[in-house]
């Protein structure tokens, strides 16, 4: 047997590596998870207007699920928008489309697969990169807002305090914190401004992330806005529970860690032996590999294999 499969991965890592690089070609590192900038105060300081950021930042908020209808883009859809990727979805499927095409050309170099196997391979890295990358982004970037949120709800309840009213303390938030929470309160502050209601837009905010947390704080101003009450204590006792949430989440994902990483090392581990197998024996499976049912059958093992760690992941994720 050929180094086929260790050229199949370094292509896939490949190709993976290729869209970092286009996402920060071209839109920088303002954007980046790593970058510690506030984006929208960024934008306005280089003489943006008020309207025109707050435009730009909505229409990236909401492009991705507006195109939903789109058969392939659907599975990705929800993902891109909580990663707040900055390409059009034309962009991306654009992205699949050039990196499967390169794909193809590295395989056909690199393998002497049959052009079907080498077309059907190639789809599957170039979407498969994408999905993988706009995953991991929305996780990271989720990730953080879970952590920044606390702090966030402390910083509006001291604003209360000292007597700002509650959009006050949105703005507040918007300048005081980092991305990426700084630039979706900032979008609420603006819309606010112009006459939207503040529990109307924390709701939506919530429902666009998917996060319970975000629920609470957007039910908690909504009740306060309709029955009164003081709102900086309702919202000191959800800073609380929101902290109280997180840290148990962090001691549910250390106990399923286990779990997790024995899942990921079953589905890893046939394909290291098979590395050091053809490294020990390059001629070991050489009596099976001319037979009909050795590509489909390495084809099955790889999608068992996948499935692994998709039934790991559903184990594991209790909801906190």
């Amino acid at each position: 047997m050929s180094a086929e499969p260790i050229i199949y991965g370094l292509i896939f890592i490949g190709v993976l590596v290729l869209v970092e690089g286009l996402y920060l070609v071209a839109f920088g590192k303002s954007i980046s998870l790593n970058s510690r900038v506030n984006r929208r105060l960024e934008m306005l300081e280089k003489g943006a207007r008020r309207e025109e950021v707050l435009d730009k930042l909505r229409k990236e908020m909401q492009q991705h699920m507006n195109a939903k209808s789109i058969p392939l883009y659907s599975l990705l859809s929800e993902r891109a928008q909580k990663a707040a990727i900055a390409f059009t979805p034309q962009q991306l499927l654009m992205i699949m489309a050039g990196l499967a095409a390169l794909a193809f050309l590295g395989l056909t170099i690199g393998t002497d697969a049959s052009v079907s196997v080498r077309a059907l391979m190639a789809i599957a890295m170039g979407v498969g990169a994408v999905f993988f990358w706009v995953s991991h982004k929305a996780g990271k970037r989720m990730a953080m807002i879970e952590e920044q949120l606390p702090d966030a709800v402390e910083l509006m309840v001291r604003s209360l305090r000292v007597g700002h009213p509650f959009s006050n303390a949105i703005s507040i938030v918007s300048k005081e914190i980092q991305d990426p929470l700084a630039s979706e309160f900032g979008v609420i502050a603006d819309e606010a401004a112009y006459g939207r209601d503040l529990g109307e837009a924390l709701k939506d905010m919530a429902e666009r992330l998917d996060m319970q947390d975000l629920r609470f704080l957007a039910v908690a101003v909504t009740i306060q806005q309709q029955s009164g009450g003081n709102l900086a204590e309702i919202l000191a006792g959800l800073a609380k529970v929101i902290r109280a949430r997180f840290r148990l989440f962090r001691r549910v994902k250390a106990i399923t860690a286990e779990a997790k990483w024995s899942g990921k090392f079953l589905s890893a581990f046939p394909l290291v032996a098979l590395v050091v197998i053809n490294l020990g024996d390059p001629h070991y499976y050489d009596e099976v590999r001319d037979h009909p049912y050795f590509i489909p059958a390495c084809f099955l093992v790889g999608i068992f294999l996948v499935l692994n760690l998709f039934v790991m992941r559903i184990l594991t994720n209790i909801k906190v």
